[in-house]
């Protein structure tokens, strides 16, 4: 899996605007038999890219040029064995990026002035991400998760387990008494309290939980996602002393998360997070209602696109599964809607979506049924 983070968006997707760039979305699967098939999808997208970019009136040496690093990617038997859950690939004449994410994408191809990015909008906006730290001395663990997905992301350069980090004390006896039963099919795993730590075990525990919280504080630096602890009562306290990650819930997953898959530690953090990630939003749509009529909130796409691009948009409510095209001129707060995607288009929603973001404003990516009011999206402002 990659990683996808606003400051990419800024620098990169926001900042590139040439002849031509070619967004390719699609669903990918891990392993089994629509594994097989993910090239041959992703081969059919190339071909619809080139027909549209045929279409456009390129000549074939700069179609070649655009989608040469795809087409690579296409061949290289390596990048097909890290997949995840959906792939997201942006390509001009002269760069490329992509991105396996733990999204589900619809197969779509987009051929525009800027890159088409509001799929993302799930694992970018504020209720859409959620990280599990699975912590035991053994073994530690970091999870990236969505509410259908859930992934382990690779903590590279600091030790995983108390013994790797002290390995001239991996040999002093680790107190066994636990109650519950061990950790099996239906069974709860086994819990081990504060008293069975001795003051020098605290400590290391202490200064192995500070190498860690600098590591997750370095990867989640951009981001605003839930953090939830899994692991013994003991460690709780321990880990929180340590940490600096502003978003870390007091709730945990109780008891040794050592003998448990990715897919059960999601299902239990997901009963702590999807509270707070519906609260929030209710909260926000609440917001919107209130200050309706004040001059602090819009319905309106004109409107809420000027004030992104000046960041003024405190929250903003876009709807998944919409899209619409035409063009937007900041300098002159001009914007032109088009029923049909022209040459020089770019989705308004997505716009408006990104720019929030990347200037600090809080977006929601609902249905459309659930942007407050009905209307087309819905912003507040900040001033």
């Amino acid at each position: 899996m990659d990683r996808i983070s606003l400051e990419q968006l800024k620098d990169t997707f926001l900042a590139t605007r040439t002849d031509w760039c070619v967004s390719l979305f699609m669903p990918t699967h891990r392993a089994g038999r629509d594994a097989d098939q993910d090239p041959i999808r992703f081969k059919n997208l190339l071909r619809t890219a080139d027909e549209g970019l045929l279409a456009r009136g390129l000549r074939p040496g700069t179609i070649r040029e655009i989608l040469q690093a795809p087409h690579q990617m296409l061949a290289d038997k390596g990048f097909w064995q890290g997949r995840s859950d959906g792939l997201a690939v942006f390509s001009t004449t002269d760069s490329c990026h992509f991105f396996r994410l733990p999204l589900t994408f619809d197969e779509t191809v987009v051929i525009s002035k800027r890159f088409h990015v509001k799929p993302l909008l799930p694992i970018l906006a504020s209720d859409g991400l959620f990280h599990i730290l699975a912590l035991s001395q053994n073994r530690v663990r970091l999870l990236e998760a969505t509410r259908h997905t859930v992934h382990e992301i690779p903590l590279d350069g600091v030790p995983l387990s108390l013994a790797e980090a002290f390995p001239e004390t991996a040999a002093d006896r680790q107190v066994p008494f636990h109650s519950g039963t061990p950790a099996g099919a239906g069974k709860r795993p086994a819990m081990f309290y504060g008293h069975d730590i001795g003051n020098a075990t605290k400590d290391r525990l202490l200064r192995w939980f500070r190498l860690l919280d600098k590591q997750l504080r370095d990867l989640l630096a951009d981001r605003k996602s839930p953090l939830v602890l899994a692991g013994v009562d003991s460690l709780f306290p321990l880990y929180k002393e340590a940490n600096t990650y502003p978003h870390l819930l007091d709730a945990g997953v109780a008891g040794n998360p050592e003998g448990l898959a990715p897919e059960e530690l999601h299902a239990a953090a997901w009963d702590l997070v999807e509270p707070i990630f519906n609260a929030t939003r209710e909260a926000a749509a609440a917001q919107y209602r209130r200050l309706a009529g004040t001059g602090q909130t819009t319905g309106d796409l004109h409107d809420a696109l000027a004030a992104a691009h000046h960041g003024r948009v405190e929250v903003l409510f876009v709807p998944v599964g919409v899209e619409v095209w035409g063009r937007f001129d900041p300098d002159s707060d001009r914007m032109d809607v088009h029923e049909t995607p022209g040459p020089d288009d770019e989705n308004l929603l997505d716009l408006a979506a990104i720019q929030a973001l990347t200037k600090g404003g809080t977006v929601y990516a609902v249905a459309p049924q659930e942007i407050p009011d009905q209307a087309p999206l819905a912003a507040v402002f900040r001033y």
